[in-house]
């Protein structure tokens, strides 16, 4: 069993930077020697994998919990273990259909022919991975990596160093350098792990460092899966069942204390709803969690930076006439000395506060008045294009009015965050809010490269438009044109 001290959170190694082209350099030799392993081997590989994850299921959560400050158990197990183990399952059951050439139709005029389409493995995948769902966004990436014949570095947050380092260890059980590597360190090892030569590079982050990550690949040509983030809306309409919406809501938001990329960032509503959703919201945060102080259902926000930013946001709001809604009476002092936010809901905002710019990232819920559905979809239509959207109500031409007329990453209907976890459809960002997707086929196509193969027949007539061309070319041709 790999134990992990939670006192001593310096106690992770650091990968030297120039560490990092030798493992590279090892993968790819690896890789070059078995460039497409077959359905046995990496089969064996999910099989560890899921082993080596489940196994210390105990110690992963410990670690993220030392890390946050605290993070319950069974929130680790919830958001990220169960989520592993079913991208894992997925994978396991689809993955020698993916593999599988397959047949693709062949136009009229180059007949006999046939096309062939053969998924290949791409060879090594860059993972970097943040720190809010330090284990599943690192796995997550893996298991499409895996599982489409490549081999894999990975670099965990040097905000969660127990976890990182506990990951490495936990790896090295099951999985050499040259198949699966770990790099912890800080900005450094980042920045230096983000210029590598990677055959595609998979970035987890805030769009401020997926810009630099992007361009760092780009200097190399790295085809890269950026997942980021931005302001997800809630649309609520008139039509919607209030109950079951407060509830879901106030859970998509307080899920690891609103730091989630998903995460409902701002709601929009009637203004004559607003003071009534408003105090239900806060009454449903203080069934959930009545106390937050030194309760260990509730996250701890991950370091004081980050605790610093939402008091500022708050700060920013109030002093430009927003209302302020604070579930529960904690004591301030010992809040912050844990670092927790209880929900709070902010009122009355303009465009001009901080907290309706910068992707909040944490338990705090500004509601906007917002009138009618063409209200709410023009609000959302001139802020950048988000990683997730959320609309609640039972109206079936509303709801289809919303989607179709709104652009986002994804789309929960009366549900926030789940369609993250829905292995049958694609996981990614639009825009600011992310490039790529993957997740189940979705991943297995990003880290493959899907080549076409065109297999000429002998009985072609290819040969009739070989130079020199005469009138047999000239009729040839037109009769090409007439079935195009």
């Amino acid at each position: 069993m790999v134990r992990i001290n939670p006192d001593k959170p310096g106690a992770s190694e650091t990968t030297k930077p120039s560490e990092l082209n030798t493992v590279l350099a090892a993968q790819r030799k690896a890789f070059n020697a078995q460039p497409n392993p077959d359905w046995t081997s990496r089969k064996a590989k999910l099989e560890t994998l899921r082993d080596l994850i489940l196994g210390h299921e105990a110690e992963f959560a410990a670690a993220i919990s030392a890390d946050f400050g605290n993070r319950a158990v069974e929130e680790t197990i919830i958001a990220e273990i169960l989520v592993i183990k079913g991208g894992i399952s997925h994978a396991l059951k689809h993955t020698p259909k993916w593999m599988k050439s397959r047949k693709a139709p062949v136009a009229l005029q180059y007949k006999p022919a046939k096309n062939v389409i053969i998924p290949q493995p791409l060879g090594v995948i860059g993972i970097i991975s943040p720190w809010n769902y330090p284990l599943q966004l690192a796995i997550m990436p893996l298991i499409g990596a895996l599982g489409a014949g490549n081999r894999a570095m990975i670099k965990p947050s040097e905000y969660t160093p127990r976890m990182s380092q506990l990951l490495k260890e936990v790896l090295a059980k099951g999985f050499t350098d040259d198949e699966v590597f770990v790099a912890t360190g800080g900005v450094d090892v980042a920045s230096a792990f983000s210029s590598l030569k990677f055959d595609h590079l998979v970035f987890t982050g805030s769009t401020s460092v997926g810009r630099i990550v992007g361009k760092a690949a780009g200097e190399n040509l790295v085809p890269v899966t950026l997942e980021l983030g931005g302001k997800s809306p809630t649309i609520i309409d008139d039509s919607a069942n209030m109950d079951i919406a407060i509830g879901r809501i106030a859970n998509g938001k307080l899920l690891n204390a609103g730091q989630t990329c998903v995460a409902p960032d701002y709601v929009l509503m009637p203004q004559a709803n607003i003071n009534a959703f408003s105090e239900a919201l806060i009454k449903k945060a203080e069934e959930f969690y009545p106390t937050v102080a030194g309760n260990d259902d509730y996250t701890s926000i991950i370091a004081d930076a980050h605790y610093a930013r939402l008091q500022d946001l708050l700060e920013d709001a109030e002093n430009k006439g927003a209302k302020i809604q604070t579930a529960g009476d904690d004591d301030k002092q010992q809040l912050a000395k844990e670092r927790r936010v209880p929900l709070t809901v902010v009122t009355d905002t303009t465009p001009d506060m901080k907290i309706m710019q910068e992707e909040i990232f944490g338990p705090l819920l500004p509601v906007v008045a917002s009138e009618t559905l063409d209200d709410a979809l023009e609000t959302v239509q001139q802020g950048e294009r988000p990683l997730a959207l959320y609309w609640f109500g039972e109206d079936k031409a509303k709801r289809d009015k919303v989607l179709s007329q709104s652009i986002s990453g994804g789309v929960s209907i009366n549900e926030t965050a789940w369609h993250v976890v829905q292995e049958d459809i694609p996981f990614g960002g639009v825009g600011p809010s992310g490039m790529g997707a993957y997740h189940g086929e979705h991943g297995f196509k990003s880290f493959s490269h899907m080549k076409g193969v065109f297999i000429q027949s002998k009985f072609s007539q290819g040969k009739n438009l070989f130079p020199p061309y005469t009138e047999k070319t000239h009729k040839m041709l037109g009769l090409m044109k007439k079935f195009l």
